[in-house]
C-alpha cells in the first residue's frame, strides 16, 4: 500500500470506529471521503482516483462488501463495487453541503474490518498497448500528486521511482514483446525504462496501475 494511501486511510478510519462494531452497515460523512478526493480534482491528476475498501483484521484480504450507497434527505445513489469489494465516490461538494452519507452495507462484521484506501488509475487508463506519451503521462500524474502532497508532508511522503500494473490473475508470468516481465501477475516499470521506452504491450489489459514508490 503506498504511504499516502494510508496517510488518508487513518482519518477515515475514526468515522467507521465511531460507529457500532456489531452492526454490518456503516455510515460515514460524505465529508471525510470529499476531503481526500477533492485533492484529485485538478488537470495534473485527472487520470488517478482513490479506491476505498476494508481489510480483514489479521488476514490481509478485503472485506467483501454488499452494497455501498450515498444518501441524503431527498435520495439515495447506489456507488459501483468492484469485484474486490472496492468503491469510488463522486468529487460533489453539493453532497457535502448536503450532509450526505456513505453507506456501506458489510457481508461480515464491522469491528473485523479496517478502512483501507489505494491510489489508482481511473479504470479509462487501463489498456492492453500503451504508447510511451502514455505511460509517461501516468508518470507524471503519479509524481504531480507526490509532490503536492509532499509540499506539506515531505517529511513523510516517498517519491515516485516508476509505476505497478496488477493483473486479476496472480499467477500471470509473461515476458512483454518489448522485454520486461509479468511475475506473479505483477509488473514493474522503473522511471529509466519509461523514459526510454517505445510503448508497452501487455497480454490483456492490467486490474489497476498504481506508483511504485521510494523514501
Amino acid at each position: 500500500m503506498i504511504r499516502a494511501a494510508l496517510i488518508c486511510a487513518s482519518s477515515l478510519f475514526i468515522a467507521v470506529s465511531s460507529f457500532s462494531v456489531a452492526s454490518e452497515t456503516i455510515d460515514v460523512e460524505y465529508s471525510r471521503f470529499y476531503s481526500h478526493v477533492k485533492k484529485l480534482d485538478n488537470e495534473d491528476t485527472q487520470a488517478l482516483q482513490f479506491a476505498f475498501g476494508f481489510v480483514r483484521v489479521g488476514e490481509g484480504r478485503l472485506c467483501e462488501v454488499n452494497e455501498a450507497l450515498i444518501v441524503t434527505d431527498k435520495k439515495t445513489m447506489p456507488l459501483e463495487v468492484s469485484g474486490e469489494g472496492r468503491f469510488t465516490v463522486p468529487t460533489e461538494k453539493a453532497l457535502k453541503l448536503a450532509n450526505a452519507l456513505v453507506r456501506i452495507d458489510l457481508n461480515e462484521r464491522a469491528n473485523v474490518c479496517d478502512m483501507s484506501v489505494q491510489l489508482e488509475t481511473k479504470p479509462e487508463y487501463l489498456k492492453q498497448y500503451y504508447t510511451k506519451d502514455e505511460l509517461t503521462f501516468l508518470y507524471d500524474q503519479y509524481e504531480a500528486f507526490f509532490n503536492e502532497m509532499g509540499s506539506f508532508l515531505s517529511f513523510m511522503m516517498p517519491s515516485v521511482k516508476g509505476l505497478m500494473l496488477q493483473f486479476d490473475d496472480k499467477e500471470l508470468d509473461f515476458i512483454t514483446p518489448q522485454g520486461v516481465h509479468i511475475n506473479n501477475g505483477v509488473l514493474h516499470l522503473e522511471q529509466d525504462w519509461i523514459d526510454n521506452a517505445r510503448g508497452l504491450t501487455l497480454p490483456k489489459a492490467p486490474l489497476r496501475v498504481t506508483a511504485m514508490a521510494s523514501s
